[in-house]
Order: structure tokens, then C-alpha cells, then sequence
């Protein structure tokens, strides 16, 4: 398999399925806080968001937006399931076209990360292996709230 059709069905599946985790859970699980030190849904979805767009940027050779201090949480405006929904299908469409955009030479091109250099098909698995680890949150809280279910 191409690096390139490699790169684009590891996002798709990590998205699909983050996507799917964010669906199952109530309205009331974006905004909740489940203690002191504990993000909400929002905010976990936000810096997912975060990630893959500075990211992008970086394969797309866009200069980078300056990283958020300390632990990155939602705006005001994601203060809703449907809101957060709707910006995570935003970034990660925006993601998958920039994926699909590159050949597979450009796949294997190295890229300036904010940790040295990287090629993009790296870079790409990194915002799959990312997207999968909040993923994880999300199905903690999940059973937090009582629902043990698969729903992938």
C-alpha cells in the first residue's frame, strides 16, 4: 500500500471512530467536569482540533499558529455536543483533503515539527496514534457515565 493511501485510511479510521465515541455520549458529558484536574469532552475534542490544524499546517508549509500555555481548553463557543461535533468534522475534513492532496514522494517529505525534523506520512500517523489516545478518554467517560457499550 501507498504511503499516501496508507496516511489517509489511518486518519479516516481514527476519525471515524473518535467521531462515533463523541455521537454515544449525552449532552450533558461535553460541558461536565468530572473533578478538579479532569478536562471535559470539549476541552479534549478542542485540543485534538488543536493538534491536527497545527499540524497541517506544517505539511500544507503554512507558518504556525504560537502553542496555547498550559493545558489547552475549549472556547465559550464549545459549549454544546453539536458544536463540538460540528468542529471536529471541520478540522479533520480539513486534515484528510491536505493528506490526500500530497503524492507519494511528497508523503516521504521531511517537515520542520516544532521536536525537528519529520516526513508527513509521520506526521500523519502521529495525529491517527493522538486522535486514538483521547479516544480512550472519551470511552473512560463513557462508562463513567454508565454505558459499557461498543459503538464503533
Amino acid at each position: 500500500m501507498e504511503l499516501n493511501t496508507s496516511a489517509v485510511k489511518t486518519l479516516e479510521g481514527a476519525f471515524y471512530m473518535f467521531g462515533k465515541d463523541l455521537e454515544m455520549l449525552p449532552e450533558e458529558a461535553f460541558t461536565q467536569k468530572f473533578g478538579d484536574k479532569v478536562r471535559t469532552v470539549a476541552d479534549i475534542v478542542h485540543e485534538v482540533n488543536l493538534v491536527n490544524d497545527h499540524i497541517g499546517m506544517a505539511l500544507r508549509g503554512e507558518e504556525q499558529f504560537d502553542w496555547p500555555e498550559g493545558w489547552i481548553t475549549a472556547p465559550a463557543e464549545l459549549n454544546s455536543k453539536a458544536a463540538v461535533i460540528e468542529a471536529f468534522k471541520k478540522s479533520s475534513a480539513k486534515i484528510v483533503e491536505t493528506a490526500k492532496s500530497f503524492s507519494e514522494a511528497q508523503m516521504e517529505e521531511t517537515v520542520e515539527t516544532e521536536h525537528g525534523p519529520s516526513t508527513r506520512f509521520a506526521r500523519c500517523q502521529f495525529m491517527a496514534l493522538h486522535t486514538w489516545y483521547h479516544s480512550g478518554q472519551l470511552n473512560y467517560i463513557q462508562t463513567m457515565l454508565g454505558d459499557d457499550g461498543w459503538h464503533w
